[in-house]
């Protein structure tokens, strides 16, 4: 099995720290970080080491995905791991990474570890429309 990456970046019209704090707070997550719907956050343990489990709903299908903080340095780095059915069950790492731009910030995802070039490439479509969608949330133009 190979391991391959995936790096996304976009410019977001909103703070370091709003962008951080989208990915760290459900009830904003559950607004965006689905590429189908919605998504719910049952559990989230903000910590190094701590877990959580994000649902992510489509029609009539949702997917569970899982995994524990490695690092949190707001409003800079954000690390955790990733298992879904997306990649075998198999542990990933995704890391984002924000730094203040201009009147925005550059972000960066970095997913690693996939398993094999299918995984990439679904997660590359699943990734770039939960960015599209955590653009919206962060600058305040959701439609």
């Amino acid at each position: 099995m190979s391991e391959l990456t995936l790096k996304l970046s976009r410019h977001l019209l909103a703070s370091p720290e709003a962008v951080f704090d989208a990915w760290i707070t459900p009830s904003s997550m559950a607004q965006w970080l689905s590429p189908m719907t919605t998504a719910e956050v049952p559990h989230l343990d903000l910590k190094v080491g701590g877990t959580y489990q994000i649902n992510m709903h489509g029609e009539g299908v949702d997917h569970v995905h899982t995994g524990k903080y490695i690092e949190i340095d707001r409003p800079h780095r954000l690390a955790f791991t990733w298992v879904s059915d997306g990649t075998g069950q198999e542990e990933t790492l995704v890391t984002l990474e924000m730094m203040a731009d201009g009147e925005g910030t550059a972000f960066t995802l970095t997913h690693e570890r996939l398993p094999h070039a299918e995984s990439r490439d679904n997660h590359k479509m699943g990734w770039s429309a939960i960015l599209t969608k955590l653009e919206g949330e962060v600058s305040g133009t959701k439609a």
